[in-house]
């Protein structure tokens, strides 16, 4: 059941297992907080899920920040809504005591951009993150610090709402930060399928396990 409170509509699952890690889930344009659940039950079974709903409407569907056009972001909406779920994040580490050191978003398209835009705004908020269709973000000022901090970015050489020459920039300015980048290339669109699921939780179970 969802809950209005710390800030966002959200939904907590619990961790099925002691020890298990914590997914942020970001869902794309239109989702909710329940839209990616699945997806984190089929990324670890066992990991707690925290799911906010995205504040900003386009045309009645939930977004995480404003567009101006299609692939255009509305950059100091983006900033606002970054610092925003930045502290939502904080305040439901304390409440549901998430053990950040085991605390990844997973985002979708709108959300995986704000989960990249999170990464470069707060290097040390998330201890990695898978980003499904992300574009970038920003370019930041001062390159943070994302040492070792390793990020899955699923892209489909069909997509045509993120350009290749995008992905590639995102991996670099990523990997210029220090972080441990696998870039998946899919054959697909900008929808995900199974197999891409089941390929970024097999890196994601290799990377909790080091």
């Amino acid at each position: 059941m969802a809950e209005e409170s710390l800030g966002f509509v959200h939904r907590f699952l619990p961790a099925e297992a002691p020890g298990a890690p914590t997914l942020l889930l970001l869902h794309g344009t239109g989702g909710d907080e329940n839209d990616l659940l699945p997806v984190g039950r089929m990324l670890d079974e066992r990991a707690a899920l925290l799911s906010p709903r995205g504040k900003v409407l386009e045309y009645g569907m939930p977004r995480f920040f404003r567009r101006l056009a299609e692939g255009v972001f509305d950059h100091e909406d983006l900033m606002d809504r970054t610092h925003e779920l930045a502290e939502f994040v904080e305040r439901a580490v304390d409440e549901y005591g998430i053990d950040r050191r085991r605390l990844f978003a997973a985002g979708f398209s709108n959300g995986a951009n704000i989960a990249a835009s999170l990464l470069l705004a707060y290097p040390r908020l998330l201890a990695g993150a898978i980003l499904l269709r992300a574009m970038v973000p920003f370019e930041p000022e001062r390159t943070p610090d994302l040492s070792e901090t390793p990020v899955y970015v699923a892209a489909g050489r069909s997509d045509q709402m993120v350009p290749p020459e995008n992905t590639e920039r995102l991996a670099r300015l990523l990997r210029e930060a220090g972080a441990d980048v696998t870039l998946d290339w899919q054959p697909g669109g900008h929808g995900i399928g199974p197999e891409e699921i089941q390929a970024a939780r097999n890196w994601f179970a290799d990377r909790i396990s080091e």
